[in-house]
């Protein structure tokens, strides 16, 4: 038996979805039941069910978006880095491995690899990088789960979302046996105000930049695999490989759903938080091949996003 936490979350509900298909057992346990925030009767849930694995899908994303993080940093805090801390010890307690979403949002950038040297760079809005995803796409290098994060805490500016999302890793490292997936900017044919290429077609203008996203089906099975297949405990980027641009996502919009609104941009970077965004936002590139190695399948960016926008379900 599988427990799952956060069962009714944008990511949990797909985690129960694909437990349910795969027809694993499982408890999606809602804190009015247990408050699993509290070590005490959390252990006493793990040692009475006695699971095989636990999934924590729980956690604080802010309503509509992460700006409303930074007004509840106490809540963000609590549901990002002590919760997991407190399911670390728990499962470890009881001797039971598990899983963790984590997020891709704790990185900035990209590396960009040219004349045998490989740099990072923060900034992909600068006119010479944005040239270069254009037109020698094979330059750019993901970021891998060796590679400390540079949008936190610890390498601001960023988010107090992002902050406590890479603060959450710290706060389980080396506790127990766990696998830390992490999830970048999730996408799928549902349309859904969770969904990113729904919040594509309903922004008043798009923000501009290069990303690795993650289909929500694919990233829960991805996840799943890992665990199912025994990969070595640890930290795992889960999107599916390659980036994109928004402006390739908005012309695959516009080719496939052929949508009757016309796509604006914001001019700048400056315009975009001026008006629009009140915290830094996470843009970056992740790489796969750690996950890819593990044997794990999981479909390439532009086969999944072609194949979410031609099976769209409006809401």
């Amino acid at each position: 038996m599988i427990l799952l936490l956060g069962a009714s979350g944008y990511i949990g509900e797909a985690f129960a979805k694909e437990l349910q298909q795969r027809k694993k057992e499982f408890i999606p346990l809602s804190r009015k039941q247990v408050d699993y925030s509290r070590f005490d009767l959390l252990l006493e849930f793990l040692r009475a069910k006695k699971p095989s694995f636990v999934v924590n899908a729980a956690g604080y994303t802010g309503k509509p978006n992460v700006d409303a993080c930074e007004l509840d940093k106490a809540g963000t805090l609590v549901g990002n880095a002590l919760l997991p801390q407190t399911i670390a010890h728990a499962c470890a307690a009881a001797n039971i491995s598990w899983g963790h979403v984590s997020s891709g949002c704790i990185y900035s950038g990209a590396k960009v690899f040219e004349n045998g040297k490989v740099r990072a760079e923060k900034d992909f809005t600068k006119p010479e990088l944005r040239a270069l995803v254009e037109q020698n796409p094979s330059a750019i290098r993901g970021f891998t789960e060796s590679d400390a994060p540079n949008f936190s805490f610890r390498d601001q500016p960023c988010s107090f979302y992002s902050g406590t999302k890479a603060l959450g890793e710290e706060a389980i490292a080396n506790i127990g046996q766990s696998y830390v997936w992490r999830l970048r900017i999730p996408f799928d044919e549902f349309d859904n105000k969770r969904n990113y290429l729904s919040k594509v077609q309903r922004y008043a203008k798009v923000y501009d930049n290069v990303n690795s996203i993650s289909h929500r089906a694919d990233y829960v099975k991805a996840c799943l695999d890992t665990w199912e297949l025994r990969a070595p405990f640890g930290i795992y980027n889960v999107t599916n490989p390659g980036f994109v641009t928004t402006r390739h996502v908005v012309e695959m919009l516009e080719k496939i759903l052929k949508p009757k609104q016309k796509f604006e941009y914001w001019a700048s970077d400056e315009e975009f938080y001026k008006v629009a965004a009140k915290t830094p936002r996470s843009n970056c590139v992740m790489d796969v091949s750690k996950l890819l190695a593990t044997g794990v399948k999981i479909r390439g960016v532009e086969e999944a996003l072609e194949n979410s926008l031609k099976n769209w379900q409006p809401e």
